[in-house]
């Protein structure tokens, strides 16, 4: 069982890791590895998920509200807008990686949670965020905008965001930038997506453990709740305010480093 230490630094780290494309999985994983940490535990694992999810939900809320407002009034028969179409990207897109998710979530973690298997997805998916922000000055004024194709893509790219280290947000992000988006349309697309998910996520983790009925520490959890949220806000916030600025480059260089820095502790073991 964590101690309150150790809940607090996770909250940190996935709240500020969910959003940003350097990989929760990969550095959720160090702790255990160098630290020795035991596992958090399914309970702060919903814990932690909720708090993200509250996150972006509240960044997005005016955004959220306008689309949802859209697609309810398009169902009921008015005309379709930007933000009703958005709504069906949004979950056409969500389809692909809940597929993959239902059918294959325990093989993926008996099989694909290794340390060699995270510091290679991080490092390849690291470069093709690299290659793709090479692309994106010139997707600035490329006139291109979502469609339901490049939101299918985009989805597709999610589903692999389901093996440790690729990050879902650097996956969406980068598949974005590769189909033409400009930087900050692909970011906001790519964290409205992560709302369904995260959710989802949450919910299947959720049914697990009322399964498992294990004793459950609520003040810690409570904790783990308002760490991580705020983190991600705050994450959110400045990740937005400064892409245009500094674009992905400084996160591509930070993934090779934690790449080879997860090979060095992989060959030392």
């Amino acid at each position: 069982m964590i101690d309150w230490f150790q809940a607090i630094v996770l909250a940190m780290l996935q709240g500020l890791t969910e959003f940003l494309p350097i990989s929760s999985s990969a550095h959720l994983v160090i702790p255990s590895l160098i630290l020795n940490w035991p596992d958090q535990g399914l309970a702060f694992d919903v814990a932690v998920h909720v708090g993200t999810l509250l996150a972006v939900v509240g960044y997005y809320r005016s955004d959220l509200l306008q689309i949802t407002s859209a697609w309810t009034s398009s169902v009921a028969g008015g005309p379709a807008s930007d933000d009703s179409r958005l709504a069906w990207y949004i979950v056409c897109a969500t389809v692909p990686a809940g597929l993959v998710g239902l059918l294959a979530r325990d093989y993926i973690a008996a099989e694909f949670r290794s340390l060699p298997v995270i510091a290679s997805t991080t490092l390849i998916f690291g470069l093709l965020l690299g290659v793709a922000d090479r692309r994106s000055s010139a997707n600035e004024t490329s006139g291109v905008t979502l469609s339901l194709l490049i939101a299918l893509l985009i989805g597709l790219a999610q589903a692999v965001a389901l093996i440790p280290g690729v990050s879902r947000s650097g996956v969406t992000i980068t598949a974005g930038l590769l189909m033409g988006l400009p930087r900050q349309a692909a970011a906001r697309f790519s964290f409205l997506l992560s709302i369904p998910i995260i959710a989802s996520a949450g919910a299947l983790k959720s049914w697990d453990l009322y399964l498992t009925a294990i004793d459950v520490n609520w003040p810690m959890l409570a904790v783990g709740v308002l760490v991580s949220g705020v983190t991600a806000y705050l994450c959110i916030a400045w990740f937005l305010r400064l892409l245009d600025r500094v674009g992905m480059m400084p996160f591509v260089y930070y993934r090779i480093a934690l790449a080879l820095g997860l090979y060095l502790l992989w060959l030392t073991q």
